[in-house]
């Protein structure tokens, strides 16, 4: 029979229960206040700087930012940025990951220390554009991605998650006459998709909200990402430096608060549809590969 829990563990759970709620109400207000903004009238907005729910429900703000074919051409361009780029990482990631965690191949320890070395030590911004300027890529999508095509810390992970396969599938597999991308493929990766299924997120997500790379490397306004056309948006509806013509004949500038609003809900809104899918294959693909070396 199970006792009754005293006074100090109820109170105890009581007090755990309360703080949980409180940086609940934290993280989630600011977004409710963001998202009410941009549903809100500008003369609601002046009355109030502090809304939750708006009086008036008004879209002028995302009829604003949809009315020209600019902003659709950004979303698809930041759409097949995040979709080749997370291809690249995962293909690349998961191909360098698998041999070295084979402690038969050679060299392993020494490129394993180069791997750490690059996450204490980096060129730079302007040797990586030098780099990337010899190589012909200034101005092209593949500038965007090939920098950072592998993570140093997630091929670590990912290394010690294959790491922890049982030894007894591959070998198995290799008697049946498999080669070693054949395991890969057929034995490995598909024993491993927690781990790539967060990789994959996490690599995502970088590519959407990837701001600094896109203005160092695309020069041409029609490569833009939405990140970079949007903050462009609201330069242009502050009254700040900018081409208009680049945004449209019919650019009529907003206020800055309601057309921040909704560039922030409407940046974010793909990848918060996207993260319930996979946020249950957090904990188990991240703290299943770092749970030994």
């Amino acid at each position: 029979m199970v006792q009754d829990r005293t006074f100090g563990s109820r109170l105890f759970v009581a007090m755990n229960y309360t703080i949980i709620s409180l940086f609940a109400l934290v993280t989630i207000i600011p977004f409710i206040h963001v998202t009410a903004a941009s549903f809100t009238t500008a003369e609601e907005l002046r009355q109030q700087s502090f809304v939750l729910f708006p009086t008036v429900f008004s879209l002028d703000a995302y009829t604003y930012i949809l009315t020209t074919d600019t902003i659709t051409r950004s979303m698809g361009v930041t759409i097949f940025i995040t979709l080749a780029g997370t291809l690249v990482n995962i293909a690349m990631t998961t191909l360098m990951a698998y041999p070295l965690a084979r402690r038969t191949l050679i060299g392993r320890n020494r490129i394993m220390l180069m791997v750490l070395f690059t996450m204490l030590f980096q060129g730079g911004m302007i040797p990586t554009f030098l780099m990337v300027k010899q190589l012909g890529l200034l101005n092209s999508y593949w500038a965007v991605i090939l920098p950072g095509a592998i993570s140093a810390f997630n091929l670590i992970v990912m290394k010690n998650f294959f790491q922890q396969l049982p030894d007894g599938l591959e070998e198995s597999a290799k008697m049946d006459g498999a080669n070693d991308l054949v395991i890969l493929l057929r034995i490995v990766i598909p024993l491993s998709m927690p781990a790539i299924a967060t990789f994959s997120l996490f690599y995502a997500v970088g590519h959407w909200n990837s701001f600094l790379t896109p203005v160092l490397y695309l020069n041409n306004p029609e490569k833009w990402p939405i990140q970079v056309l949007l903050r462009q948006i609201v330069i242009l509806s502050q009254g700040g430096f900018g081409d208009a013509a680049e945004m449209g004949a019919d650019f009529v500038p907003l206020p800055e608060q309601t057309l921040k609003s909704a560039v922030i809900v409407f940046s974010n809104l793909p990848i918060l549809l996207v993260y319930p899918f996979l946020q249950k294959h957090f904990a188990k693909g991240v703290l299943l590969g770092s749970v030994k070396g």
